[in-house]
Formats: structure tokens, C-alpha cells, sequence
């Protein structure tokens, strides 16, 4: 049995709306990215929603957007992809780590206040594994401070604080990469309530156009394709239903799971689990994986270098420690959950684990 972390599903509606478009010969931005903005922008309910060409273009795009650049610092997490920091950098800002709560690990508000200078211009969250940041704490301190906030909600389409989906909060940047909750192949979406912010993104995205051939400000291509758009299309259709099954075998894991620690869930909150990340005890870690591994099972490390120790960061002179993060990055490991994860197949996941726990740990 070989149980992979991802398997991306496309339906054969979806299939064959990609062959009409192929036909059509409108292969570049057109009416299907359109159509694609105006559902995702109702579904999660915000009133402009602008697709680009990645996840990375979208939190580069935001950061743009807001002129954040030289002499400026945005505070972001530790724990993520390299991606969130850094686009910072790439506007010549300074990213600016704050520690993770030891529950959830997701950023931490008290730690994010304790890094605001009179340099800080954004706090750059991430709803990491598809569980919301605590939204009221961070909304308050970019209140209080002046702040622009934008989600990275990359691994969060369709998770909800008290009820409102992540993204509608501040700047929404969402992936659409292969093992996404939602895929196009690569791609991506900002969402926003400003309707100038808005206007701002839609130009920088074509080159700086307001119409064309009139280059309003410096852009790049940053676009979507016809071809991305209509999976994306189909995609959103099922969308709440695999999240929900995500929820359910999420479910079914911490039921079962034996000898190992589950991460809270923020408060008031409905994940959406694009990973089930539990956490090892030191040191067993990297066995336990190497171990699962030769059972047919695919997991993944979530992350295992903090941002700030990473060689790039190094060289920047970075020497921050930060003790909950440092601490998550040895004992995190992601085991397989996705909507397509036969029942047959977690429970062979969760039996695995638990037989190579109670050896690990003696039992």
C-alpha cells in the first residue's frame, strides 16, 4: 500500500471545460479568470477578488500594493513556507520574526506586539494548516498601531473565525498550488475590500495597465490563465464538501492517534486541515518517519528550519531564537489527509503510527 500526502482531484465536468477552452484559442487572461474572481469573491465574501499567477505573486502583489518597501519592517512567523518572508525582501523591507504559540503554532499576538517599531508597516500572518490565527487579537494591534494586515491563507480557503472565512479580514493571499485545498496547477488570488487597493492590484498584475497599452504605474505579468481559471471554476464547486471530509478524517485522527501530540484549534474557529500535523517526541521525530516511510506512507515536515536560521537569512545576519518555534521545527510531522484518503487507508495510517510509537516509546 503506498498512501501519498496529496492527490489532486479534478472531475471530468471540469476536464472537459479545459478542452473547450483549449478549442476556443482564448488561452491568456480572458472571461473565464473573470468568472473565477466574481465566485471566489462571493464565496468568500468579500467584494473584489483579483487571480494571479501564484501564491507568491498574491503576497508580493499585497505587499506592492501597500508601497511597503525600503526602511520598512513587516512581522511575519517563523514557521512557513520561505515564500511569506521572502516577498518582503523583494520590496527591500525587512522581515521582522515574532515566536508561535505553543498550541496552535500559529503566530503569536503578544509576541507579534513585542516586535512593532516605528518602522513596522504590516503584520504578514499565516493560517497555518488551514487553523485561522486568533483574527480578533490581530485585528486589534493593527487597529491600535496603524497596521496593514494581510493573511497568508495559502493552506486556509473556506476556514472560518467566528464564522467569517480567513482571507475577508485583512489582505487575503491564497495558493492554488497542486496540493492545495483548492488547485489550479499554480496560481493564485488576493482578496480585499478597497475598491482603490483593488484597482492598484489589477495593474500591477498586467504590467500597470488601466487600459491598454496605458501603463498607469510599474507593474509586471503576474496574470492567470484562461486554462487555470476554468479548473479553478470547477473547483469551487467542491470545495466545501472535501473540506468537510478533510474535517472528518482530521476527526477520525485525533480519535485514534496514540502516543503522539495534537495541535489546538483556535478558538471560535472551523479549520480546514490542509495538513494533519501532529508533533513527536524529541528526537523520535525522523525515525518515525523514516519508519513510516517503508510502510508506504508519505508525511511531510511542516517546517523544519525556522525562517531566520534558513542559509538566506544567515548570510543576511539574522540571529534570532525563538524557543517555540526552534522547538516545533524537531518535532512536527504531517501525516496524509486529503478528500480522496480512503477509510481503509487512515486507519492503516493511524495503526501504523501507533504500533511504531508504543515500539519508539517502549511500550
Amino acid at each position: 500500500m503506498k498512501i501519498p500526502m496529496a492527490r489532486p482531484l479534478i472531475d471530468e465536468e471540469t476536464r472537459q471545460a479545459v478542452l473547450e477552452v483549449l478549442a476556443s484559442g482564448r488561452l491568456a487572461q480572458g472571461p473565464r479568470v473573470l468568472e473565477f474572481e466574481e465566485r471566489f469573491a462571493e464565496w468568500n465574501e468579500v467584494p473584489f477578488a483579483i487571480a494571479v499567477s501564484s501564491g507568491t505573486a498574491a503576497l508580493l502583489l499585497a505587499l506592492m500594493a501597500l508601497g511597503v518597501g525600503p526602511g520598512d519592517e513587516v512581522i511575519t512567523t517563523p514557521l512557513t513556507f520561505a515564500a511569506t518572508a521572502n516577498v518582503v525582501l523583494f520590496v527591500g523591507a525587512r522581515p521582522v520574526f515574532a515566536d508561535i504559540d505553543p498550541m496552535t503554532l500559529n503566530l503569536d499576538p503578544e509576541a507579534v506586539e513585542r516586535r512593532i517599531t516605528a518602522r513596522t508597516r504590516a503584520i504578514l500572518l499565516v493560517h497555518l494548516y488551514g487553523n485561522p490565527c486568533e483574527m480578533e487579537a490581530f485585528q486589534e494591534l493593527t487597529e491600535r498601531y496603524g497596521l496593514a494586515l494581510i493573511e497568508d491563507a495559502a493552506h486556509a480557503p473556506g476556514a472560518l473565525y467566528q464564522g467569517k472565512p480567513v482571507g475577508s479580514f485583512g489582505i487575503g493571499c491564497f495558493s492554488f498550488y497542486a496540493t492545495k485545498n483548492i488547485t489550479t496547477g499554480e496560481g493564485g488570488m488576493i482578496t480585499t475590500g478597497d475598491p482603490r487597493l483593488a484597482r492598484r492590484l489589477r495593474m500591477l498584475r498586467d504590467h500597470g495597465q488601466s487600459a491598454k497599452y496605458v501603463h498607469e504605474i510599474l507593474g509586471l505579468n503576474f496574470r492567470m490563465t484562461e486554462l487555470q481559471a476554468t479548473i479553478g471554476i470547477g473547483q469551487l464547486i467542491h470545495i466545501d464538501s472535501w473540506n468537510a471530509r478533510r474535517r472528518a478524517l482530521a476527526a477520525i485522527y485525533d480519535a485514534r492517534l496514540r502516543g503522539v501530540d495534537k495541535l489546538a484549534i483556535t478558538p471560535r474557529s472551523t479549520p480546514v486541515y490542509h495538513l494533519y500535523t501532529i508533533r513527536v517526541p524529541a528526537g523520535l521525530r525522523d525515525v518515525l518517519r523514516q519508519r513510516l516511510e517503508e510502510a508506504g506512507i508519505e508525511t511531510g515536515v511542516h517546517y523544519p528550519i525556522p525562517l531566520y536560521r534558513q542559509p538566506l537569512y544567515q548570510r543576511l545576519g539574522y540571529n534570532d531564537s525563538l524557543p517555540v518555534a526552534e522547538r516545533a521545527t524537531q518535532e512536527v510531522l504531517s501525516l496524509p489527509i486529503h478528500p480522496a484518503l480512503r477509510e481503509e487507508e487512515i486507519l492503516y495510517v493511524i495503526e501504523t503510527v501507533n504500533t511504531l510509537m508504543d515500539e519508539l516509546m517502549g511500550g
